[in-house]
């Protein structure tokens, strides 16, 4: 196996390895912020059955989570830009690659742990029901294939 393809594979693997936990955590946080979609899901809020007091609390700690979550994504996706960049500059910088390779697993690691923890706070919130519930909506998350991985199934 070439440098190369090593690294096209290594950057395939982190992505898809990254995509199950980013993928329902946005998945939720769009959900949350749609009080009724045209799927005619209620939202978290609804679905779970959380009281009063239960919604100040979760959106109280919901707002600091999806302002983290979101700027999170977005240097993801400027590192992600660079890295593409940088394999297809006219001379690849296999230091350069590297380092953005890294940078992005880093990015993506602190995001996987922003959401357990988030997960963790919701998870306090709740009584046994709607942990249940939530655990059930979380496991039906379906979990699909890399943007990488679609565009290589379709030649």
């Amino acid at each position: 196996m070439t440098r190369s393809t090593w690294l096209r594979f290594a950057l395939a693997l982190s992505l898809l390895a990254n995509l199950g936990v980013l993928g329902a955590a946005g998945w939720r946080a769009w959900q949350a912020s749609e009080a009724e979609s045209s799927s005619g899901f209620a939202g978290l809020v609804r679905h779970l059955g959380l009281d009063q007091a239960q919604q100040r609390r979760w959106q109280e700690a919901e707002t600091g989570f999806l302002d983290q979550f979101r700027a999170a994504s977005r240097e993801i996706h400027a590192r992600r830009d660079r890295l593409i960049d940088a394999i297809f500059a006219p001379t690849p910088d296999a230091q350069a690659i590297e380092s953005e390779r890294a940078a992005i697993a880093r990015l993506q690691d602190a995001q996987q742990k922003l959401v357990i923890e988030q997960l963790l706070r919701e998870r306090e919130l709740l009584d046994a029901r709607q942990r249940e519930r939530l655990r059930n909506l979380l496991l039906q998350q379906p979990i699909g294939s890399s943007g990488v991985e679609e565009l290589h199934e379709h030649d």
